[in-house]
């Protein structure tokens, strides 16, 4: 995939899940991959999809970013980027359990295999693998 069809991905993901029912937990994303992979890309077009006007970058120096999100039943969207956390206690610390524990929040983890022991079992985890300067292949696990 080149980076616009990243973005659209990402787009078209977040409308559909606009149209689903809330469910027990949040709704996760986990986003796994190679530095440069696409996953920033992917949650740029996610958060257009989720009509954030915000500019979108890698939360990495900061951890979390929360943007509100204006249409109903969801209220949040959650931003994480885990590639400095070490132990997913570091994670906890931010309320972690509680974000995800929100029917009406949306969350992308960046890095997610590095707090796996706490993710939801029923997150939807996407793979980025860099193929070259304009190719990314983007795989559901």
């Amino acid at each position: 995939m080149s980076p616009s069809q990243t973005e659209k991905l990402g787009r078209e993901l977040a409308k559909e899940i606009l149209k689903s029912p809330l469910q027990k937990g949040a709704v996760v994303i986990g986003l796994r991959g190679d530095l440069g992979g696409g996953k920033t890309t992917f949650l740029k077009g996610f958060a257009r999809g989720l009509s954030i006007k915000k500019k979108i970058l890698s939360p990495t120096f900061i951890i979390m970013r929360r943007f509100k999100v204006y249409n109903l039943p969801f209220k949040n969207f959650y931003h994480f980027d885990c590639y400095r956390i070490k132990k997913p206690e570091e994670i906890s610390n931010l309320g972690f359990e509680e974000i995800v524990a929100d029917p009406q929040n949306i969350v992308c983890v960046e890095w997610d295999d590095r707090i796996k022991k706490i993710l939801p079992k029923n997150s939807l985890i996407l793979n980025f693998q860099f193929k070259d300067k304009s190719k990314r292949r983007i795989t559901l696990n």
